[in-house]
């Protein structure tokens, strides 16, 4: 019998026999993708069954329709759960989207532990190599010396605990962990950290939560530590527009101020005067009855100090001092009659860790030749800090900080006070630096942290009572000892139980509710700061938390869990973060903004090396070449070194700066004559509106805050441009310096002004007629055709300064000359709270004050005017200047 082979239409493919189908499957049978596309079909696959089994001879069976119901129903609860375990996510992806890690897709010990059997199981499933840390077998020799090297010292420990019978089984004497030393005039020693950590900080130091910020954030480099910290820069998720909200419309920010040095100052009250009035409180009103509640420790003073070199004052950078209250006297004390010693008094300077060699080599030379001697003690890691900011700042605080209250105790009154401002969303509407100092008990007894019942806005009892509490004070009339001071208080603090005994208290207790205090717990002092920014007024202020160094981790841990009201926890901040609220409340940053110091300057010189390295690296069709920049009117190259704020070329120094040798020595500072001197605020105002004061000298430069008049970014290292004086320059190195060309431009530039109804009305380039000028009719009189040809040459605009600049098809006038550049933009970017660029730079005092006094009474609109260029480009923009 002959086998019947099926018909195949002309055109279409011959199918393939059942052999061919059948080792194909089976060639593919068991492969990764397969599987995954039949899981996922199978998942997505619902069982039915035709209604024509429930018919027998065209009559309903009910039994077997509902049999078949129930297989449906049951088909599809199978398949809904199916697809929901098909498409539910995995276990790396259930992890936030900052602490997720590359190495977490085959190392289960990456992930958090609820996560890791769930992720082993994920990994088995789909045969993932998964990595066993002590189970890897080295790869290099050296890994191969590490390991016998490891071997080795765990067999010399357990012969060595064994000899000295410390295997746990014996019972021995326990002694209590000995209270660190702190000597007078003696630089303090950081903790000594656990073995597995202490080659990770040979030349630097951890901050108390590093570990918790090394996994969600970038840090400075291993061998590059910033101020010999390791240093959060900035989180590793998106945070340049969440911090901006978080800041001042909805949320909060905090930071770990760790590194910010602390010095405590004991002596006599005369004494302690004395040595403050030396290192530049001068200031008539601290020593009066103003001071009274700065002196009494009810108030925090931010300043700036100084030295005196060459008999010549130097400021050296911003500070934050307090007064430690006074000692009441004992009963016994005052029942004896005794005549009582010099009672002692402690003051608080907080720095800048870029500013502390500097202040401690100060203070040691002014305390050994002061009688009686003021004793100065290194408190840098004894005392850290916390900084907090945003309108749900205080709410946070609120729900982490309980004051410490044991049965049978009154609550403090500062303690009473902080418990009733809630409510508060702004910390700046505090009596400017308001002090709070009260004890807490363990965060982590209250953790995880509850949301804190805040009163309504409608409520006009509660936030009348909160403005009566503001507006009184009622602080001021009490005093409080500031614990934080005494450094017994600060050790016992730090003696907290373990988180096994706190876990299983948690667990003893009733469901809901959270374990009492015992007398096992110690309290921990702390002291509140609220701080407001000087140039902002409605700017948000700051909270500073100052707790002992090992208690800030339970802190930290309370407050970047707390669930505010308006959604979300409190964001973490870097040191990014923490300039971009300066730079947006418009304060300058210290170090970065002040190259007028010992600090700044460093700064600076790092930074220049930095992007000189940066620059180097480029290749030659990427980068900006400085020596071909083109600047208009024949003038070839850029204004010094691209790549900084160059004052040098500025001030005309025969030896320039040698960017490789030019760097501050900490031993070294101020033994040289400096390059540049810092002016305040408030001197540079006194100059500018008495003429009478005799100036400052040449290398004197002050902090500025640009703003833009329109577009317009401004960069680091940015040029800043005085307008063009109007009368000849004769000490102008520049060959097209007449005062024809000079006045034209300087109308060039006061066009771009924008016209309103208060301001001086600006002679503009282009007439609103310009368009209306019509060509001279043919035929017309000779006369009538000399006037017409007048009005016309009267309409047109001005001739345009020769090499204009067109950027984005808008003529610029070119920029002046070297000798109109006035500073340098340390800070620039575009600003989210003013909806512009802005920028903070530095400028020389001596070229703004020859610009004020030799402009006429009716420019006064326009000394406040100048020209910002970007460092590699040839055209600028105009802006306005104004001290901060």
């Amino acid at each position: 019998m002959a086998l019947i082979t099926p018909t195949v239409p002309s055109g279409t493919k011959r199918p393939r026999n059942s052999t061919q189908i059948s080792s194909a499957g089976a060639k593919h049978r068991g492969g990764k993708k397969d599987r995954n596309f039949v899981k996922k079909i199978d998942a997505r696959t619902i069982v039915t069954q035709t209604a024509e089994a429930a018919l027998k001879n065209g009559q309903l069976d009910v039994e077997a329709f509902l049999r078949s119901r129930e297989f449906e129903i049951k088909a599809l609860q199978n398949g809904m759960q199916k697809a929901k375990k098909n498409l539910s996510t995995k276990a790396l992806q259930k992890v936030p989207r900052d602490m997720r890690r590359r190495t977490a897709s085959h190392n289960v010990k990456r992930l958090p532990r609820r996560l890791q059997a769930r992720a082993a199981k994920e990994m088995r499933d789909g045969n993932t190599p998964t990595v066993t840390a002590n189970k890897r077998k080295p790869r290099s020799s050296r890994g191969h010396l590490r390991a016998e090297t490891s071997k080795k010292l765990s067999l010399l420990a357990s012969k060595k605990r064994a000899s000295k019978n410390f295997d746990g089984k014996s019972s021995g004497i326990l002694t209590r962990a000995p209270r660190p030393k702190l000597q007078d005039n003696e630089l303090n020693q950081p903790p000594k950290p656990k073995s597995k950590f202490r080659k990770r900080q040979i030349h630097k130091n951890w901050l108390p939560t590093h570990i918790w910020h090394a996994k969600r954030s970038k840090m400075t480099e291993p061998k590059h530590p910033l101020w010999k910290f390791a240093v959060p820069i900035t989180p590793t998720d998106k945070s340049y527009r969440p911090t901006h909200r978080a800041g001042g419309v909805r949320g909060a920010i905090i930071w770990d101020m760790s590194y910010m040095s602390s010095i405590c100052l004991e002596g006599s009250q005369s004494g302690l005067e004395t040595f403050l009035k030396k290192v530049g409180l001068s200031e008539p009103w601290l020593w009066e009855e103003k001071g009274l509640k700065w002196r009494d420790g009810k108030r925090s003073w931010n300043g700036w100090l100084s030295k005196f070199i060459r008999d010549k004052s130097r400021l050296i950078c911003p500070s934050t001092i307090i007064w430690c209250p006074k000692e009441s006297n004992s009963e016994n004390d005052v029942a004896s009659k005794k005549p009582s010693k010099v009672s002692k008094r402690r003051v608080l300077v907080r720095i800048h860790p870029a500013a502390f060699v500097e202040v401690w080599t100060e203070f040691l030379r002014l305390s050994k030749a002061q009688h009686p001697m003021i004793h100065i003690q290194d408190l840098r890691f004894e005392i850290g800090s916390i900084d907090a900011t945003g309108p749900g700042s205080t709410e946070a605080l609120l729900g982490i900080l309980f004051p410490y209250c044991q049965p049978g105790m009154s609550i403090q009154a500062h303690a009473k006070t902080f418990s009733s401002l809630a409510g508060l969303t702004n910390p700046a509407t505090l009596p400017p630096g308001a002090i709070l100092s009260f004890a807490i008990m363990d965060p982590r007894l209250r953790y995880p942290p509850r949301t804190v019942k805040l009163p309504a806005s409608t409520d006009e009892e509660s936030n009348h009572n909160l403005l009566k509490l503001l507006s009184e004070w009622p602080l001021d009339t009490s005093t409080n000892m500031n614990s934080i001071f005494d450094r017994d208080s600060r050790f016992k603090a730090t003696q907290l139980p373990s988180q096994k005994s706190v876990n299983r208290r948690k667990g003893l207790a009733p469901p809901g509710s959270y374990p009492p205090i015992t007398a096992n717990d110690p309290p921990i002092p702390i002291v509140l700061i609220a701080t407001r920014s000087n140039s902002s007024k409605s700017s948000q202020g700051t909270w500073t938390i100052l707790a002992p160094w090992k208690c800030i981790l339970p802190i930290w841990y309370g407050l970047v869990h707390y669930p505010l009201s308006s959604g979300g926890n409190p964001r973490f901040g870097g040191l990014q973060e923490l300039r971009q609220i300066h730079f947006e409340h418009g304060e300058p940053f210290f170090p970065t903004d002040y190259l007028g110091t010992n600090s700044g300057l460093s700064w600076e010189l790092d930074e220049r090396l930095k992007r000189k390295s940066d620059w180097d690296k480029r290749p030659k069709g990427k980068r900006v070449e400085w020596d071909s920049l083109d600047l208009g009117n024949n003038r070839i190259g850029e204004i010094g070194h691209g790549w900084s704020c160059d004052f040098e070329h500025l001030l005309n120094q025969q030896s320039k700066l040698d960017e490789k040798k030019c760097i501050v020595q900490e031993d070294q500072i101020g033994s040289q004559a400096p390059l540049l001197e810092f002016l305040q605020t408030r001197d540079f105002r006194n100059l500018l509106l008495n003429k009478s004061v005799s100036p400052p000298p040449l290398n004197t430069v002050t902090t500025v805050r640009i703003t833009f008049v329109g577009r317009g970014v401004a960069k680091s290292c940015a040029r800043i441009y005085r307008l063009p004086q109007p009368q000849t320059k004769p000490n102008s190195t520049s060959p097209n310096n007449s005062s024809p060309s000079i006045s034209m431009l300087r109308d060039q530039w006061l066009s771009l002004m924008p016209h309103t109804s208060k301001s001086k009305k600006i002679f503009h380039l282009k007439p609103k007629n310009a368009n209306e000028m019509k060509r001279i009719p043919i035929g017309t009189p000779l006369p009538e055709r000399v006037r017409l040809l007048a009005e016309s040459l009267l309409q047109e605009s001005p001739i345009k300064y020769s090499d204009s600049k067109k950027q984005n098809g808008i003529d610029h006038p070119v920029v002046p000359d070297i000798d109109d550049v006035i500073g340098f933009i340390t800070t620039g970017e575009y600003c989210l709270a003013n909806g512009k660029g802005t920028a903070i730079g530095n400028i020389l005092v001596c070229k703004i004050l020859e610009t004020f006094h030799q402009q006429k009474t009716n420019d006064q609109h326009t000394k406040n005017l100048c020209i910002i260029r970007n460092s590699g480009e040839n055209f600028g923009r105009l802006a306005t200047w104004e001290p901060v």
